[in-house]
């Protein structure tokens, strides 16, 4: 009887390691930071959640091998990690949008001044230099207008993809607990099977 007692408890441990996985594998929503500060601060924790992503799943390993179901206790470790990566990532790509579109724009609007004042000292016109500042202005809210409406579309693509993804994780989560109950019950059934076929009380 010890040993399947043992081999019992190994068993409902596992099924204890399974059950909290949802809770480590949830959908992280898109961010989209609105300054230079958030955007360096959400990716930073977006790196600080793929390090304890990392970690976790170094230690998780360790403990699989330590029980029967090696290989399915590995596969729900690799899962894990991989939506802690994917929510790491969704909340990275925005940030790292925003720097870049920062940086564009910053570059794209040294340039225009560099190109109005170069225009305005050749011109030597007030009247000359007011129709171009006039021009660059309505450039600069048509580009305004165009980045915006860019920035819209991909956060509703993000949003998307965030939505479809939850949905799959909500259906893989059904089954893992659909699969957690069967193997319970199954696990219940062959220990009353065992104490049947073996009457005699366990040992302390």
């Amino acid at each position: 009887m010890m040993p399947i007692r043992s081999s019992l408890i190994r068993y409902f441990s596992a099924l204890s390691l399974l059950a909290s996985a949802p809770l480590w594998a949830q959908t992280q929503a898109p961010e989209l930071p609105q300054t230079l500060e958030q955007a360096a601060a959400q990716r930073a924790r977006a790196a600080q959640m793929v390090d304890e992503a990392d970690k976790r799943y170094a230690n998780e390993k360790v403990v699989c091998y330590t029980k029967i179901l090696v290989n399915g206790c590995l596969v729900d470790a690799g899962k894990r990690h991989t939506d802690a990566l994917i929510n790491a990532r969704n909340l990275d790509i925005p940030a790292r949008d925003f720097q870049r579109e920062v940086r564009r724009t910053d570059v794209e609007a040294k340039e225009a001044k560099r190109e109005a004042d170069r225009s305005l000292r050749e011109a030597g016109q007030d009247e000359q230099a007011e129709s171009y500042r006039t021009d660059e202005l309505t450039k600069a809210a048509e580009r305004d207008k165009k980045i915006a409406e860019k920035e819209k579309q991909a956060a509703e693509g993000r949003q998307k993809l965030a939505e479809e993804h939850a949905k799959r994780q909500a259906k893989q989560q059904q089954r893992e607990k659909r699969d957690a109950e069967l193997a319970a019950k199954r696990a219940g059934k062959a220990t009353k099977a065992t104490e049947i076929g073996d009457p005699s009380p366990a040992s302390p």
